[in-house]
């Protein structure tokens, strides 16, 4: 008795299955992507068109080129600042700041030594640039 062999014919591979798992994972990765917008403003801040000389001194803090922060020729950190305009400010009755920095220092900085020198007591904070100053 002879057995005789049956072809075998190649069946095609069903593949929807795979396809199906592809667009799960395409849109898992869609859905808890998360897209980042730059909030970067550009800002142009105006020059002055009129100076007038003030009768009392004024605090100065300056900002150079590298975010370092002078109080009367002294570097000085972010988070001491606060004290020093305080003990500063207590000494003087004019309540004012004057913030000299360029105008490439990024607006973040700028903000953060605002926002110490209003937190220390400072009435009145103005913004200069060295351009202006001269």
């Amino acid at each position: 008795m002879k057995f005789r062999r049956k072809e075998q014919s190649v069946d095609s591979i069903d593949v929807s299955p795979l396809i199906d798992m592809v667009f799960i994972l395409l849109i898992f990765f869609m859905v808890t992507t998360t897209f980042v917008k730059d909030m970067k403003l550009d800002l142009n801040r105006p020059s002055a068109a009129a100076a007038t000389l003030l009768n009392e001194k004024v605090i100065r803090v300056y900002i150079d080129t590298n975010r370092e922060i002078f109080i009367d020729n002294q570097p000085i950190k972010v988070w001491a600042l606060q004290g020093k305009l305080r003990d500063l400010l207590r000494s003087t009755t004019n309540k004012a700041v004057l913030i000299v920095t360029d105008t490439d220092i990024p607006v973040e900085s700028l903000i953060d030594v605002i926002d110490e020198c209003k937190m220390s007591g400072a009435e009145d904070v103005a913004v200069s640039t060295t351009k202006e100053l001269g």
